[in-house]
């Protein structure tokens, strides 16, 4: 497909890095001209530098030929005017990212139908509902949901002491007809790995699996992982009272957490205070560990950090690891700092650019593709599929299918029941599968279904 994406910044260059891999004809614009160098040196893409709100720099851009349109400036109007002249060109699928709630919100003025826009995407909603799932599920440094939430993609960090260390993966079958999950991949300095029998799960690994929702509290048996929802309410503290912040504690209220929201700006803080019903807001800074001792950070169960600073983030999350706080959730924009959060102890660091580019990318795939988390780091791709009528893989064994190398299938959902797969499983039309893929096995997953 010829795929043209506005806007060379973090998420313009992470999705045409995912695009032009599955080898997509992708071309990217912007105004920039070290920002399309950087992406041209290290991506095949072609970069063309102009305005992508002028229909003249469009149509050099091949307007006239492209399938898929995603404008992803940093200015709103920027995004909105280019995708009503990408209509103008017939463009069959637009896509626009906006921070503006007038675009976004429930009965705006200006809502994606008014606009003949597919997807208006809210990075900072997408990556606050991220973090609030992460918060709900102990241990976890990634997750994601699919089949409307029966099936659970969750990344957990293997030390010394977890009971999985030192298990092969064969040994860990051996156990599994007690906890039905699969362990769809591991995280090995710097390598995504697709597990078979014979690898070990080794500490400093993070591993992925895939299980129901119904099966997750056992399986937070078997792994030692405390219940943070104890007879007490469980406490969250959250730096940052900017869009993300207010969203992620409304959130919390409505689970009955005891929310604590920390912000520098005093008249923020009272805005936050007649927004919030339940949450206690405070008028101090990250760094003030006095001010946090008091409020009681070290008998907190989470701490997020979510000001618009990379380095404040960071810092104020290793202060508040030191005094106690259980777990640290860390925003971070910077992908170059994504990787510090283990050797750091920061538990989880959540990417907006991901939060947002997952959303846009199963807008690329076919029609058979539901749903779609992205993996930082990796490349790699979990996505939800639907088996159609006519789909060759119907009614024949797994293990007879020749089904694509570098991909694992960690789920099947019939209509009134699931399956963890094995080889004797069969899919029939209907089904909804769910699939953990690195990057060179994408194209082949869409060509296996079809």
């Amino acid at each position: 497909m010829k795929i043209l994406i506005i806007g060379a910044g973090q998420v313009g260059y992470f999705l045409c890095e995912r695009l032009s891999l599955e080898g997509h004809e992708v071309t990217l614009l912007d105004r920039n001209q070290e920002h399309l160098s950087r992406a041209q040196d290290r991506l095949n893409v072609l970069g063309i530098l102009g305005n992508g709100a002028s229909a003249e720099t469009l149509e050099q851009a091949g307007i006239k030929q492209t399938d898929i349109f995603i404008a992803v400036t940093d200015l709103d109007e920027v995004n909105i005017l280019a995708c009503l002249l990408a209509r103008e060109y017939n463009v069959t699928t637009r896509v626009a990212r906006v921070k503006s709630i007038e675009y976004s919100s429930r009965g705006a003025v200006l809502s994606k139908e008014k606009l003949g826009i597919d997807l208006l995407i809210n990075p900072d909603d997408a990556v606050a509902d991220e973090i609030v799932k992460i918060a709900c599920r102990s241990g976890a440094f990634d997750v994601a949901e699919f089949v409307e939430g029966q099936i659970q993609f969750i990344g957990y960090r293997i030390n010394e002491t977890s009971p999985l260390c030192d298990l092969t993966l064969r040994e860990l079958g051996e156990i599994r007809g007690m906890y039905r999950f699969v362990v769809t991949a591991i995280g090995r300095g710097g390598r995504t790995i697709i597990p078979r029998g014979d690898d070990t799960i080794q500490a400093g690994d993070s591993i992925f699996i895939l299980a129901h929702k119904q099966d997750l509290p056992a399986i937070q048996y078997m792994l030692k992982l405390e219940d943070e929802k104890k007879k007490r309410r469980p406490r969250a503290f959250i730096l940052g009272g900017g869009h993300i912040g207010l969203h992620i504690a409304a959130d919390l209220e409505k689970m009955s957490f005891d929310v604590r929201l920390i912000d520098r700006d005093e008249a923020r803080c009272e805005k936050l205070s007649a927004k919030l019903s339940k949450t206690m807001v405070i008028h101090a800074e990250g760094t003030d560990v006095r001010t946090l001792i008091d409020e009681g950070v070290d008998g907190a169960d989470i701490f997020v950090a979510v000001t618009d600073n990379d380095e404040t983030n960071i810092l104020c999350s290793l202060l508040a690891k030191q005094q106690g706080a259980r777990r640290i959730l860390t925003l971070v924009n910077k992908p170059e700092l994504l990787s510090l959060a283990p050797s750091l102890g920061i538990d989880a660091c959540v990417s907006p650019r991901l939060a947002a580019a997952g959303t846009i990318l199963k807008y690329v795939r076919r029609g058979e593709v539901i749903s779609l988390a992205a993996i930082e780091g990796s490349n790699a791709e979990v996505m939800e599929i639907q088996v159609k009528p006519d789909s060759g893989c119907i009614g024949t064994p797994l293990k007879s299918l020749n089904f694509p190398h570098g991909a694992i299938i960690g789920a099947i959902v019939h209509k009134e029941s699931y399956e963890v797969p094995t080889g004797e499983s069969r899919m029939v039309e209907g089904d909804r599968v769910v699939i953990f893929a690195l990057p060179e096995a994408l194209p082949k997953i869409e060509r296996f279904f079809e």
